[in-house]
C-alpha cells in the first residue's frame, strides 16, 4: 500500500504537511516524499525509508521548505510526488494504487507522442510518472485525470498540487478512501481520517467513487461528481487502516471488534485465554473475549522501539525474521495453557506458524487459531496489498492443488465456507502449520460485521468477484 496528504492553507503548511504524511507511515515500505508550492515556486524532497523513519529522514526538510500549499506521499515503491512542467502548467502529483496494464499504457503514450520514461533502478516505469503522462492528455487536469482512471486497469487515486490548490481525486471505483478535514483557515486531504485531527481539523467529507474535488484554504469544490459503483477494499477494516480511522463512516476498531465477536458467535472452543496477535488481532480478540467470556490475555508482548512493521521488508525470510524477533513470551500466561490465538488473516502461513511454534516451545498445551477474514483464494489485482508473486504462494489455494491437482478446479466449492471441500482446504492448513485447530471468519459474517451493504466492499481476494 502506499498513503499521502495533502494541506492548503493560507499561511505556511509545513507543519501540518510533515506530521500529517507521517501518520501515514503505516502504510508505506520505501519512500517518503513531500512537495509544496510557495514564494520560491515549487520544492521538492524525496528521501528512502526502508531503514530510519520518515521523520528522522525528513527532519532538515522540514526546516527548509516553505510553502503555502503542499502534498506528501509515503510510498510502497516509485519514488513521488513527481514534479511535472506540462501544457496544464507545472504541477506536483503523487498516487495511491496499482496499474495492471503499464505495457500498453506506455505503447500508447508513445503513438500518442510522449518521447521518454525515466526508469527506475531494475528497468521499471514509474508508475506515478505514467499517471501524470495520462493525465497530460486531457485538455484541462480533470478531463485528464478522468482519461487516466478510465483506461487504467487497477486503481489510482490523485493528490495532484498547483500553484492555486490541490486537486484529489479518488479511485473510479473507490477502492481507498480520500477524506477532506478543515479548520479556519486552511483545508487538509488525506487517505488516513484520523492522520489530521491531532492537527486541528475537524472531518468535513469522504470524496465519493470517482469524485474530484478542488481544493483551497477556504473551501473544497467538486469539478467532477462521484460515479454511482462504489467497491472499497475490505481490508482497510480488516488489516492495514490505521485503527483509529473510519471508512465509508466506519471505524476500523469498531468492525475489528464486531468481527471478533461475530466469530465467537459460532465458536464452542474451550480455552484459557484468547489473544489477539498484535496490532491488527488486537480489536478482533476483545470482541471474541467479551462475547465468548473466555478471559482476555497478553501471551506475548510486541518490542518494537528497532523493528518495522513485519510486511514492510520486499524479502519474505527478512520479514519473518521481524514478525518473530519482535514478539517476547511471557511465561506466566503461555506454559501450560490452551490459548485461541486470533490475527487479521493467513496469506502465505510462515509468520503464522513460526507464532505457533513459538507458543509450543514456551509451553503451549494447545493453540486455536481464529482469522478475522475467509481464506485467501486469490491476489489482488487493485491494490499491492500482497506481496505475492503467484497465487500459489497463497497457502489455501496451495491446498486446493494439492488436493485436487488442480489449483482452478471447483473453487466455487472451496469458497463456500458450508462445503465439504472447503472444510478439506482449512484441514490441510491446519496440518502443516500445526495448529490445534483453526477456524477462519466467514465471508458473509464478515462483510455482516460492517453493517454496511455487501455491494460497497471489494471482495476480490476471497472470492474471485470483481
Amino acid at each position: 500500500m502506499s498513503g499521502f496528504f495533502g494541506v492548503a492553507s493560507k499561511k505556511d503548511c509545513m507543519f501540518d504537511l510533515f506530521f500529517g504524511t507521517d501518520y501515514h507511515s503505516h502504510l508505506g515500505t520505501k519512500r517518503g516524499g513531500l512537495a509544496v508550492y510557495g514564494e520560491s515556486g515549487f520544492d521538492r524532497a524525496i528521501h528512502n525509508i526502508e531503514n530510519a523513519p520518515f521523520r528522522t529522514k525528513f527532519e532538515r526538510d522540514f526546516e527548509k521548505m516553505k510553502g503555502t500549499h503542499g502534498i506528501g506521499c509515503i510510498s510502497d515503491n516509485e519514488p513521488q510526488p513527481l514534479l511535472v512542467r506540462s501544457h496544464l502548467g507545472n504541477f506536483a502529483i503523487a498516487t495511491v494504487g496499482r496499474i495492471n496494464n503499464t505495457d500498453e499504457l506506455v505503447h500508447r503514450a508513445f503513438a500518442a507522442g510522449t518521447t521518454h520514461f525515466l526508469e527506475m533502478s531494475g528497468g521499471n516505469i514509474n508508475a506515478t510518472e505514467l499517471a501524470a503522462a495520462l493525465i497530460n492528455r486531457g485538455s484541462t487536469i480533470t478531463e485528464g485525470i478522468r482519461y487516466a482512471q478510465s483506461v487504467i486497469d487497477g486503481s489510482l487515486s490523485v493528490l495532484l498540487l498547483t500553484q492555486d490548490g490541490i486537486y484529489a481525486a479518488r479511485d473510479r471505483m473507490g477502492r481507498t478512501p480520500v477524506v477532506i478535514g478543515k479548520k479556519q483557515g486552511a483545508r487538509c486531504v488525506a487517505f488516513e481520517s484520523f492522520s489530521y485531527l491531532n492537527l486541528g481539523y475537524e472531518h468535513a467529507r469522504e470524496l465519493g467513487p470517482g469524485e474530484i474535488a478542488f481544493i483551497t484554504a477556504d473551501a473544497d469544490e467538486t469539478v467532477s461528481p462521484a460515479l454511482d459503483t462504489t467497491r472499497i477494499c475490505t481490508f482497510l477494516w480488516v488489516y492495514y487502516g490505521y485503527p483509529a480511522s473510519s471508512y465509508e463512516g466506519l471505524s476500523v476498531e469498531q468492525m475489528r471488534y464486531n468481527c471478533g465477536d461475530m466469530l465467537a458467535r459460532r465458536d464452542h472452543t474451550d480455552a484459557d485465554s484468547v489473544a489477539g496477535l498484535p496490532d491488527s488481532g488486537s480489536a478482533h480478540a476483545i470482541g471474541y473475549a467479551n462475547r465468548s467470556r473466555i478471559p482476555l490475555a497478553r501471551p506475548f508482548v510486541k518490542y518494537t522501539p528497532t523493528w518495522p512493521r513485519s510486511f514492510m521488508p520486499q524479502n519474505q525470510t527478512r520479514r519473518d525474521l521481524i514478525a518473530h524477533m519482535k514478539l517476547i513470551p511471557v511465561d506466566g500466561m503461555i506454559r501450560g495453557k490452551r490459548l485461541i490465538l486470533i490475527d487479521d488473516s493467513l496469506v502465505r502461513g510462515t509468520q503464522m506458524r513460526g507464532t505457533a511454534d513459538f507458543l509450543y516451545r514456551n509451553g503451549a498445551k494447545e493453540v486455536h487459531i481464529r482469522l478475522a477474514c475467509p481464506p485467501l483464494l486469490f491476489g489482488c489485482p487493485y491494490l499491492n496489498f500482497s506481496r505475492s508473486d503467484s497465487e500459489m504462494e497463497l497457502i489455501a489455494r496451495r491446498k486446493v492443488f494439492e488436493l485436487e491437482g488442480n489449483a482452478d478446479k471447483d473453487l466455487e466449492k472451496y469458497i463456500d465456507p458450508d462445503t465439504a471441500q472447503h472444510a478439506a482446504m482449512v484441514e490441510a492448513v491446519r496440518r502443516e502449520l500445526g495448529f490445534t485447530t483453526l477456524k477462519y471468519h466467514r465471508l458473509d459474517d464478515m462483510i455482516g460485521s460492517t453493517g454496511l451493504p455487501p455491494c460497497k466492499f471489494c471482495t476480490y481476494c476471497w472470492n474471485g468477484k470483481k
